[in-house]
């Protein structure tokens, strides 16, 4: 009975390059996941003050922002295969400078060019190629239901990623010093970036972009690899950049050091808390995709993000750890509803051969804001009165941008809504 459901029915239809792309989610979000529980820990343990560690993390975003704009603009003309198989090389070498020294210089130099994720969530080159794969392999009234698959499958690695990182610290821990087993963890995000590498080797060259993109004379005509639908993707990413940098105030590497901080969470429970978070984010994402055939994208994206921000500005609220868990963990039942239903209203709104490229941009833009509030959200978190500012700075940058964004396109139909 189940696989006659609308969702179960989209992902029969996957493709086998379809199922690869799941994979390489599946072991990307799983490394970032692994990785974002103990990286601030990890960085303090090596001795930097709270004013480096938040430049590193905006570092660590800002560096993918120049390469992953030139890569995901590029990717249809010299090769989607290529430019994936590079995001899995500048993957492994972070991992392996990050592991390998603790000189600030350096540490600096791996944040800006490799790509390694503070919050667990997406970085670097490879969603919006893997998005523009995905909607060609599938028909477009199933776009909505794959996306929200991908998103699904992507939080609960994430949250096994959590979990196994902090047991695997918890683990270790106990023959190692701290700085070391924290080292451990590192690495082993490298080597999960090898295996990454040898996933999009498998891809055939069905994923490569079908249609080449319309030459045009006029230089204008032509920014950043889109032409007709420029105007849209432009406003769409200006957007979305102020939505990343309100949620670069609650990264999971903050959010841990919050609960670490303001409790005494130890790495093995945040672990825990985390993997729960992801799992219930993965299954909203899930429901989003019914949601939205009733009532559209647009106001999926919104009627469910003004709750869940709300409920992130109470969390610091809660009077014990017991009832800020819970709260956050509500939260992340209805936080991810808007992720699979923005990337498939992006996806409908601008002309097939601009995908990679309206993925690439609004992608970027959500790098960039991402990027410039670490620096601010950490040392906050260094002076004791100001915590918990975090919380309610990202809370009411995500009520606004919702506000704004049903301004702005409540009148923009996709085609398959029309």
């Amino acid at each position: 009975m189940l696989l006659r459901l609308p969702e179960f029915q989209a992902m029969r239809a996957l493709a086998p390059d379809g199922r690869v792309l799941f994979g390489t989610r599946i072991a990307r979000l799983f490394a970032y996941g692994f990785l974002s529980v103990i990286l601030v820990l990890y960085l303090a343990e090596m001795g930097l003050s709270h004013e480096q560690i938040g430049a590193l993390l905006t570092l660590t975003l800002i560096g993918d922002t120049a390469i992953s704009l030139w890569i995901t603009t590029n990717a249809d003309r010299i090769g989607r295969r290529r430019m994936l198989s590079v995001g899995a090389g500048l993957m492994i070498l972070a991992g392996v400078l990050f592991a390998l020294t603790s000189e600030f210089a350096v540490l600096l130099m791996a944040a800006t060019i490799g790509v390694i994720s503070p919050s667990g969530n997406e970085v670097g080159p490879f969603l919006p190629i893997e998005q523009a794969a995905l909607s060609q392999t599938v028909p477009n009234e199933q776009r909505t239901q794959v996306f929200a698959w991908y998103n699904l499958v992507g939080s609960f690695a994430t949250a096994l990623g959590a979990l196994c990182g902090g047991l695997a610290q918890a683990l270790q821990g106990s023959g190692l010093a701290p700085l070391d087993s924290y080292r451990v963890i590192v690495m082993a995000y490298a080597a999960i970036g090898l295996a990454l590498g040898g996933l999009f080797s498998r891809l055939s060259a069905a994923v490569e972009a079908r249609t080449p993109t319309l030459p045009y004379t006029h230089a204008s005509a032509n920014r950043l690899g889109l032409h007709r639908s420029q105007g849209v993707a432009f406003r769409l990413a200006a957007l979305f950049a102020l939505d990343a940098f309100a949620g670069g105030f609650v990264l999971q590497s903050v959010v841990a050091y919050w609960f670490f901080v303001r409790y005494g969470v130890q790495e093995a429970t945040l672990g825990g808390i985390f993997f729960g978070a992801n799992v219930l984010a993965g299954m909203s994402a899930l429901l989003a995709a019914r949601v939205a055939a009733r009532i559209g994208l647009i106001r999926t994206m919104v009627f469910t993000h003004i709750p869940s921000n709300i409920l992130l500005i109470v969390v610091p609220l809660m009077p014990d750890l017991p009832l800020a868990i819970a709260v956050l963990l509500l939260r992340f039942s209805i936080s991810q509803m808007d992720v699979p239903t923005r990337q498939s209203y992006t996806m409908a709104v601008v002309s097939p051969d601009e995908r990679s490229a309206a993925a690439g941009v609004t992608g970027v833009a959500r790098t960039i804001g991402a990027a410039l509030s670490p620096a601010i959200a950490v040392p906050l978190q260094g002076i004791p009165a100001l915590l918990s500012v975090p919380f309610f700075l990202a809370g009411g940058l995500k009520i606004a941008y919702d506000l704004l964004l049903y301004r702005s396109f409540k009148a923009i139909e996709p085609p398959d809504e029309k």
